[in-house]
């Protein structure tokens, strides 16, 4: 189709791999030619049923602040979604569909030899996928996702239901197949691996190679399917990259990680924010709307402003090669290395020894996904003392204390099964009810590839960067199970691939409290 054109707003229906790609081409008012930022989104399904016009003119308004700067912004439907055609299978094509898309603003007379890339969450992962960078890309801002697909997928070998699980499903083939036969039981199907067969109606490929590939360490995950084409997108990319994430965001640990795994050269150009809330990037359904936290309201269109400042030698709205982000309880905004502390405060956990027998089919419900799954942060509920759930509270801290960092636990436990695993999530208990702050779970598989039955065996947790402080009298809370639905699939207590299991059954787990603990990062 031609291109057709209001005033400085123009769409067209570009034709690559058998799809026609709904693109919308947002121009300033002076002269040309212009820096371009492109925008890539699935997120569209509301333009669906709107004009080309209607939609141009949305786009006007939503990009005004980026054209009175000086950028064009060109924006397009991802495959699948909207007003673009084909079938939306979450990846898969966006490598093509990116470098197609860059390759045609190459040729228009507005493009003045700059690109910029910017997203958020997935919106950033169709940017991720175009790497390594072509000379033309002069900078990016890449919001709530890192590029390591695992991380999406799985945490220590558990699969993250509650967060890749529940959006696969809905993602795929959304215009073609709206209705799957799909309840957040059905994660609880023995084989896993009949799942795409059974919700879907068919096989589908890339998810099931995901569900029989547990271990980070697999080449799987250098492959198409794995996300390979994103791996170290960003490593030595060498141009000024900003980052945002959130302590209550659905990737902050792999956020860290990619910041911590730049290059000297492109660290020292780029600069990491963390602000205190969820993937909404707002306190918004949060427990508490900590003030000023909102890094929208705080740094206002710092999107922008990060770009122009790269494009004009300007000042940036954060500081280059440090970590801008809030201290939870101290309300303030903070900028440094966010290096780990070289002091640290271990409690150990009890005395004796407590056990529960945990019950595949029942598995125990946590509220808020915290850093590894979406729902955030919410008020802890309180678990029945004969509920698989060992609850423990540390002694009340006589100062106040700034954690910062990784927080590290240590569990000695034993089973009755030759596999099962050990779910950890740490609360700060306030006057207004108990603060979720992290989680963790891990298999004795992961320590012990034979486990004897019955033997005490130690297993390591290590949870997501935070930063906030424990108040005078405050306490901490320590939950202990075996489960976190509907968070990751349940563990069936047999050893082996998980998703290939076609029974469960019953196991008493056992933590010897005195033989554990938690290490605390203090500044």
């Amino acid at each position: 189709m031609s291109e057709k054109s209001t005033s400085n707003v123009s769409f067209d229906y570009l034709t690559f791999n058998e799809a026609h790609l709904f693109t919308v081409v947002c121009l300033p008012k002076n002269r040309g030619p212009f820096p371009t930022v492109i925008m890539r989104s699935p997120y569209v399904d509301e333009e669906q049923n709107l004009s080309e016009e209607e939609i141009c003119q949305r786009k006007l308004s939503e990009y005004k602040v980026w054209l009175e700067n000086g950028f064009a912004v060109v924006f397009q439907h991802c495959r699948g979604r909207g007003k673009s055609s084909g079938d939306c299978i979450p990846y898969i094509f966006e490598r093509e569909d990116g470098l197609f898309l860059q390759e045609w603003i190459r040729k228009q007379p507005f493009y003045n030899g700059e690109l910029y890339l910017y997203g958020r969450s997935y919106n950033s992962s169709v940017h991720f996928v175009t790497a390594p960078f072509s000379e033309d890309i002069k900078g990016a801002v890449l919001e709530v996702q890192d590029s390591e697909r695992y991380n999406c997928n799985y945490r220590n070998g558990f699969y993250k239901m509650g967060l890749h699980g529940n959006w696969y499903v809905n993602m795929y083939k959304k215009k073609s197949m709206p209705k799957k036969n799909y309840t957040l039981d059905s994660f609880n199907m023995l084989p896993l691996l009949d799942f795409s067969k059974k919700v879907f109606g068919e096989s589908v490929k890339d998810f099931d190679e995901i569900l029989k590939h547990p271990d980070r360490n697999d080449d799987f995950w250098k492959t198409r399917y794995g996300g390979g084409e994103a791996h170290d997108a960003t490593k030595n990319a060498n141009i000024p990259i900003l980052l945002v994430t959130g302590f209550y965001d659905i990737y902050t640990g792999g956020v860290f990680d990619m910041w911590n795994s730049l290059d000297k050269d492109t660290k020292s150009k780029s600069a990491l924010v963390v602000h205190p809330f969820n993937h909404s990037c707002d306190g918004e359904n949060q427990p508490i709307n900590f003030e000023g936290g909102n890094v929208s309201a705080t740094f206002e269109n710092y999107p922008v402003k990060w770009l122009k400042s790269i494009r004009l030698k300007e000042e940036p709205p954060f500081k280059r090669g440090k970590v801008t982000y809030y201290k939870l309880f101290a309300d303030m905004w903070c900028c440094d290395d966010f290096c780990d502390s070289a002091e640290s405060l271990t409690i150990t956990l009890g005395k004796g020894e407590k056990s529960f027998e945990y019950n595949p089919d029942t598995p125990t419900t946590f509220k808020g996904g915290l850093s590894a799954n979406f729902g955030g942060n919410a008020w802890q509920e309180k678990f029945d003392s004969n509920s698989d759930v060992i609850t423990l509270y540390t002694p009340e801290f006589e100062q106040d204390t700034f954690v910062k960092g990784k927080m590290k636990a240590k569990l000695k436990v034993k089973s009755d099964s030759a596999d099962t695993c050990f779910y950890i999530r740490l609360s700060l208990c306030k006057k207004e009810g108990d603060y979720g702050l992290r989680d963790d779970i891990n298999q004795i598989s992961n320590f012990c590839n034979t486990y004897p039955m019955n033997t005490e065996i130690e297993m390591d947790f290590s949870f997501d960067e935070h930063a906030f402080v424990i108040k005078k009298g405050e306490k901490l809370r320590i939950d202990i199970s075996s489960s976190a639905f509907p968070l990751y699939v349940r563990h069936t207590n047999n050893k082996g691939l998980f998703s290939e299991q076609t029974t469960s059954k019953k196991a008493v787990n056992t933590v010897i409290l005195d033989k554990s603990f938690l290490s605390l990062p203090i500044k």
